[in-house]
């Protein structure tokens, strides 16, 4: 019996977000697409990323792919089928001509490229730099040095948050103003989304204890 991925599947969805930035990276940025007006690539490198993250990453038959993205078979075999020294080679002569559309072998190729630089831990720089501000914010609302311990000890985990466990783990040995962690994380409001949603709930279980 096949497992059928949701659509609502977290860590594929995590994965292909993953892969898609970096793709946005390898053709330049964002900034270069809409100075040639090609954001309509976008939609073309969003469905190659979840094409090579489901064959990659979940070992998915065409078929199945083209079922979970919504796309021809044809269509997930010329991805999975491109080359990405072509496809890089394509991006960097591109004629005027040609800046409208994103081909789908080019876009697969792509992808592959941008799935193999996030497997080495090269994820998009910008990407990157969002989730770092991210984190700088969540800790300039709450107090330091807390804050900071309890991003420093939950640094990996996956978001959203559904239950307490994986917080309990990652947290057990530390106390946060005199709290045992483990306490405040039973009495947290889950799903949790990303590390601000984590810190502000933590500060409003502090101030319900009077501890502020």
């Amino acid at each position: 019996m096949i497992l059928e991925i949701k659509v609502d599947d977290y860590d594929v969805k995590y994965m292909a977000e993953r892969v898609f930035f970096k793709s946005i990276d390898l053709v330049g940025g964002l900034d270069r697409l809409a100075n040639y007006r090609t954001l309509t690539w976008l939609p073309s490198l969003a469905r190659a990323a979840f094409v090579i993250v489901l064959r990659e990453e979940y070992l998915k038959t065409e078929e199945e792919i083209a079922k979970f993205v919504g796309i021809s078979t044809s269509t997930v075999k010329q991805i999975l089928r491109a080359d990405p020294n072509a496809a890089i080679y394509k991006i960097r002569h591109l004629e005027d001509s040609e800046k409208k559309e994103l081909k789908v072998h080019t876009a697969g190729g792509i992808a592959k490229l941008a799935y193999k630089s996030v497997k080495n831990g090269e994820d998009s720089q910008t990407m990157m730099e969002y989730c770092r501000a991210i984190s700088q914010e969540a800790v300039a609302q709450c107090d330091t040095p807390w804050a900071y311990l309890v991003l420093k000890n939950i640094k990996g985990l996956k978001y959203p948050l559904t239950e307490p466990q994986p917080l309990i783990q990652r947290l057990k040995n530390l106390e946060i103003k005199g709290v045992d962690a483990k306490e405040i994380v039973h009495h947290l409001h889950y799903p949790i989304k990303n590390p601000a949603e984590l810190l502000k709930e933590i500060k409003e279980q502090l101030l319900m204890k009077g501890i502020e």
